[in-house]
């Protein structure tokens, strides 16, 4: 029986949700990573709300990130959404990684995050 990449990812993301959870106390980081873009957001899901969020999309983030490689625009990310966490005085929180590998881009914006001042 083949899967997909995408049914596989699917399956470990539901797998991983299964064990992490968000709380107000201690929100769940969010990556989500696609071809071109990457972002994460910081969500607590006892209150169903995102609590702070940094993405590469958008007009004014493109002029800022220029065309650096996506790893360091993964680091780019990942220390704005530390700083934004920071901002509203979230120091802990769970990080899913969403059923991607933790490799590479997902995991250059865990790293810039934790050199952020978050712990996870």
């Amino acid at each position: 029986m083949s899967k997909t990449r995408q049914e596989a990812r699917l399956r470990r993301k539901k797998r991983i949700r299964k064990k992490v959870n968000g709380t107000a106390e201690r929100p769940r980081l969010v990556v989500y990573r696609s071809l071109r873009h990457i972002s994460a957001q910081v969500v607590d899901d006892g209150g169903n709300r995102v609590l702070a969020c940094a993405s590469t999309v958008g007009k004014a983030v493109a002029e800022d990130l220029g065309d650096k490689p996506k790893i360091a625009q993964a680091k780019q990310v990942g220390a704005w959404v530390a700083e934004r966490c920071k901002g509203k005085g979230i120091e802990q929180v769970v990080f899913d990684r969403n059923g991607y590998q933790y490799h590479g881009r997902v995991q250059a914006l865990a790293d810039a995050a934790r050199k952020g001042g978050l712990t996870f």
